[in-house]
């Protein structure tokens, strides 16, 4: 039985599949209530895949393990980010080498954040998918080694948060959604959750 402390004024129970804790502030900053229930997955892929259609294929994997458990009323959101850069996928770096690596490649040049939502209810499934272009100016090696220390880049694609140092001191201009690029496309998820949380639950 879902409790009602949990439901929005829509009458769903939301859960958050994520365990970011950028994407559970933006949550927490719409104000609707909501839980965080996190299934471990591989977030693997077919090599055949390219940019968007990898994010997808890892977000549509974080919903599989709620597809057989998940009741009338309740909404799971799922969402993963990747980094696209010359034809090559740039997720979270394994190791401080990796992560140097994917800086020093970023440095000077311009790259894709793509971040995939899913929406899985008992009724349906849908993800949308939303791309930002970010350019790097050069990145001093000193700045790179930094942050590297600072232990800041091994949580997230790409090696890098744009809310972090390195982001305020090395990002030229962004196209797009900037919270895209943080992990959640806000205002394209909002429309899309209340389209979802709008319809009547079965």
């Amino acid at each position: 039985m879902i409790e009602k402390s949990s439901l929005n004024p829509y009458g769903y129970e939301l859960i958050l599949a994520s365990g970011s804790p950028r994407r559970q502030q933006y949550l927490t900053d719409l104000g609707l209530p909501f839980r965080i229930e996190k299934k471990e997955v591989e977030e693997t892929f077919p090599q055949s895949l390219k940019g968007a259609a990898i994010a997808e294929h890892i977000t549509t994997s974080k919903a599989a393990p709620f597809r057989d458990s998940i009741r009338a009323k309740q909404l799971v959101i799922t969402a993963d980010t990747i980094v696209w850069h010359q034809n090559r996928y740039l997720g979270k770096p394994v190791s401080i080498k990796e992560a140097e690596q994917m800086l020093h490649s970023l440095s000077g040049s311009t790259h894709e954040v793509i971040t995939a939502v899913g929406f899985l209810t008992a009724k349906d499934w849908e993800i949308i998918t939303v791309s930002t272009k970010v350019r790097f100016h050069p990145l001093p090696a000193h700045e790179i080694q930094a942050y590297v220390a600072s232990g800041g880049p091994m949580d997230k694609a790409g090696a890098y948060g744009i809310q972090d140092r390195i982001g305020t001191i090395g990002i030229a201009s962004i196209q797009g959604s900037y919270t895209n690029v943080v992990g959640l496309p806000m205002a394209q998820f909002y429309e899309k959750l209340v389209n979802k949380l709008s319809q009547k639950p079965i």
